[in-house]
């Protein structure tokens, strides 16, 4: 007996959706299956294998239902059944049904016998009509084959043009790197001419100091050399806002190692010097950073870190991957939440609290209020739930999403916001059984939403390239910002206006998105203050300091910019080895996190 796992099912499932053209829906699937995980070899699959599949599976059930009769007087070639007759009734259902057929079909004979001989022109008419049901039984299935055929080729065909479309789409992006370059080293050459040629002027009028002169020029044309030689290639960063001066050295660099998966999130605890990081790795660590600057620190790591396991036996079960983390307010329990659909709480030395078990699908969000009473989670499974710490049980199951849940956020201690792939945001209260307010506004999913300082204001954003900033007081939209060219995956309010730190600063609103643009925008007006552009590729993250006055961001280009947000321009770069999922800073505000998908974490120090 033949079996056939999941994995090899969910495998021809998306290879069909990946040959009809539905390359969305095939994306999604592979990711939710893990199929890049898989061991299957793709060579090895024909196209259109799932349809074939289903039709040998067809043709098996008509064999089985027939060669389970035994009734040796029927003629082999005729059929008792349909087509649909074996798609909606089972082997049993099928074998009564050609049973009582060909019981009529044996009662119709005997009378024909009794009533004697039969014309021969009757028996040949019907050998006639039999051979012709036979033939037009084989023009169908040649046609059926034909059509087959046809679909295949333009599925080639289709993936051709797309390859075609991509190497085209390379070949441009060389060109374009390769004349930036270009233009960049040229711009470079025409500031050195510039630079000789002051100098040169403050020679002749200061002949008295040429010497002292002659020793500076050789410096300065040294220190561009040595920019030019060690410094990255003009196109991984914007230089027109972001001057070679402005990388930051390894002496202030600290690289956390010990992942052996990407590093999909990253959080400093509120109090203390505490850096948590979750992984694909099926672990969660806690890293004690050092007060000093990192150049103080004469090792390669922390001086401790704690690994916490979300696995018992095997280390490389994708389904223990975290996924998202957070630590309450007074920075003495870490929550994570995971693949296996489990919330977990631990202690700050890494020890488990408690595991929280009720969600049947991954955990995307997890959320402490500000009281610490309550977490807050949302799943694929369409629901969020809120737990109750004390007693380490679930509160309330709120469902009212018709597809996964994204993200969620506190307002207060007892109201909250969901947002989903339904395209739909609910604004909930503990203790409520309907949503105490629904917005409905964005044509796409969406992926994250924030509440402002004072929990007046809600901002989401979504694969629908919109930005929108909602109010409690109306149902639709209180801005759209609409700016943006492509998904937009995240949304920060910025620490300022009533209920922060600083009250007099106004309230600025900055969103990441896959076109590779950091906008910030006007929360008074909708109006777009600043379009921060630098990155190469999709920005996933971005995070303001404390005061306010700075925007760390981090892209899949291996880029961390620190943006200065009164000027809207890079003061400080970092350039890493790997893409970035998350930046964020301690509460000082003198240093930054971040990880990547090569399996590290690293801390940056930040002086201006």
């Amino acid at each position: 007996m033949i079996n056939m796992n999941s994995q090899e099912l969910n495998y021809l499932v998306y290879r069909y959706l990946h040959e009809s053209g539905f390359t969305h829906t095939a994306f999604t699937l592979g990711y939710e299956a893990a199929l890049n995980k898989s061991t299957i070899d793709g060579n090895l699959v024909p196209p259109g294998a799932l349809v074939t599949f289903v039709q040998k599976g067809i043709q098996y059930l008509e064999l089985e239902a027939n060669l389970s009769c035994n009734d040796s007087d029927i003629d082999e070639d005729f059929s008792f059944i349909q087509p649909i007759d074996l798609i909606t009734k089972n082997v049993y259902e099928l074998q009564q049904m050609i049973n009582e057929k060909k019981q009529n079909a044996q009662k119709a004979k005997t009378r024909e016998k009794n009533k004697g001989n039969r014309e021969p022109e009757q028996e040949h008419s019907r050998e006639k009509d039999r051979e012709s049901s036979r033939e037009k039984e084989k023009e169908i299935e040649q046609e059926h084959v034909r059509e087959r055929e046809k679909e295949r080729q333009r599925v080639r065909e289709r993936e051709r043009e797309k390859k075609m479309e991509i190497e085209i789409h390379q070949e441009r992006e060389k060109e374009k790197q390769i004349r930036d370059k270009e233009r960049e080293l040229e711009r470079e050459k025409v500031e050195r001419e510039k630079d000789k040629a002051k100098q040169k002027e403050k020679e002749k009028k200061n002949e008295d100091l040429d010497d002292a002169h002659r020793e500076e020029d050789k410096t300065q044309i040294k220190q561009e050399e040595n920019v030019t030689t060690e410094g990255p290639e003009p196109m991984e960063v914007d230089t027109n806002s972001t001057p070679l001066s402005s990388l930051i050295p390894n002496s202030d660099v600290t690289v956390l190692e010990g992942h052996t998966s990407e590093v999909f999130v990253c959080a400093w605890s509120p109090t203390g010097s505490l850096l948590a990081s979750g992984s694909g790795d099926s672990t969660a660590r806690i890293w004690t950073v050092g007060d000093g600057p990192c150049s103080s620190n004469s090792q390669k790591g922390p001086l401790s870190v704690a690994v916490l396991k979300h696995y018992r036996g095997r280390t490389n079960d994708k389904s223990k991957d975290v996924t998202t983390l957070d630590w309450n307010s007074e920075g003495t329990l870490l929550a994570t939440g995971s693949y296996d659909g489990q919330a977990r709480i631990w202690s700050k030395d890494g020890e488990l609290v408690n595991t929280l078990a009720k969600h049947k699908g991954p955990i995307f969000s997890l959320k402490w209020n500000k009281k610490g009473d309550y977490l807050l989670s949302g799943s694929v499974d369409k629901t969020a739930i809120v737990w109750d710490i004390k007693t380490g049980e679930w509160k309330q199951q709120f469902e009212f999403h018709a597809a996964p849940t994204l993200d969620v956020d506190w307002r207060n201690n007892v109201s909250f916001a969901t947002c989903s792939t339904d395209n739909m945001i609910y604004v909930c209260k503990v203790g409520d059984n309907r949503p105490v307010k629904t917005f409905a506004g964005h044509q796409g999913e969406v992926n994250a939403i924030k509440w402002d300082p004072t929990g007046t204001l809600l901002a989401s954003c979504s694969d629908d390239s919109t930005a929108k900033i909602w109010s409690l007081k109306q149902d639709t939209c209180l801005h759209d910002l609409k700016e943006h060219t492509k998904e937009i995956y995240t949304i920060r309010w910025s620490p300022m206006g009533p209920g922060t730190n600083n009250p007099n600063q106004p309230l600025v609103l900055a969103s990441a998105s896959f076109d590779s643009t950091i906008k910030l925008w006007d929360v008074e007006t909708g109006r777009l203050l600043h379009n921060l552009v630098a990155h190469g590729d999709p920005v996933y993250s971005v995070a303001f300091s404390p005061n306010g006055e700075y925007l760390a961001s981090g892209s899949l280009d291996k880029c961390m910019h620190i943006w200065s947000v009164k000027e809207a321009k890079v003061v400080k770069t970092y350039m890493g080895s790997g893409g970035i999922f998350e930046v964020c800073w301690n509460k000082e505000g003198d240093k930054i996190g971040a990880c990547f998908s090569n399996n590290v974490v690293i801390v940056l120090d930040f002086r201006m």
